[in-house]
């Protein structure tokens, strides 16, 4: 079941960020992020506040109302802040006080939280470095990475070169190559006349791979990556009561 805009805007989130992996300058964006996908309630950071790297962290949570947990480092070499965090999440989870878990690491060690709480029917999402293990991100109902959040020199030098150029340089940015991804989304998500509609193609994309993102491959929005694809995919535009509907089709 798909859940409608106002649903996913509604959803009380609780995220809950592994201070050893986040970086203090992130967290607007991260807030701005999870904001899309509901209402964060809970929020809360984890790690030991008597060390000193923990220290660039204090101006940032008192301006986002942000609760630090303190999670002492017993033994040299191992990192205490995921058990904290992972006894946390357990205890919101039973107390039902949210809809949805966003946890901010890119920690492997949060597989198995993640998938436990998508088997007890909760959203899950995810953020962290591009670097993050495969098995975390596929747990995760969405997972972005922080190297897609905030303004960034590419895009800006993208707007500066020609059409032409971007399409030719974006098809395959950093290796990674969205098509076969698309293609797949498009076929599972096509009616009976070829055609699919664009938000349930983003829908597919999720399911398929919860890191997909536009903004991996240069694109703010969906749409503009199915652009840059004009020899292989078809678009539709409908008007329907000042909404704008964009279906997709594969060329034959």
């Amino acid at each position: 079941m798909i859940e409608s805009y106002a649903d996913e805007k509604s959803r009380k989130m609780a995220l809950l960020i592994d201070g050893d992996n986040a970086q203090p300058s992130r967290i607007g964006d991260i807030l701005a992020e999870v904001g899309k996908y509901g209402l964060i309630t809970i929020r809360r950071i984890y790690g030991d506040w008597t060390t000193v790297n923990m220290a660039g962290w204090k101006k940032t949570l008192h301006e986002n109302a942000i609760q630090p947990v303190q999670q002492f480092r017993y033994t040299i070499g191992k990192n205490a802040t995921d058990s904290a965090l992972i006894i946390d999440a357990m205890d919101i989870l039973h107390s039902q006080l949210v809809e949805g878990f966003c946890v901010v690491s890119s920690d492997s060690d949060y597989t198995r939280l993640a998938t436990r709480i998508r088997e007890a029917g909760f959203f899950v999402m995810g953020i962290g470095k591009r670097s993050t293990p495969k098995a975390f991100i596929n747990a995760c109902n969405v997972f972005i990475y922080t190297e897609n959040l905030g303004p960034r020199e590419r895009e800006k030098e993208n707007k500066r070169r020609s059409r032409a150029e971007q399409s030719a340089e974006q098809t395959t940015p950093r290796g990674y190559d969205p098509l076969p991804l698309l293609k797949a989304a498009v076929d599972m998500a096509i009616d009976e006349g070829g055609w699919a509609k664009l938000s349930t193609i983003g829908f597919y994309l999720r399911q398929l791979d919860p890191g997909f993102d536009p903004r991996t491959y240069g694109f703010r929005q969906l749409s503009q990556l199915v652009k840059a694809f004009p020899d292989v995919f078809e678009l539709r535009f409908e008007n329907e009561k000042g909404l704008t509907r964009i279906w997709v089709r594969i060329k034959e």
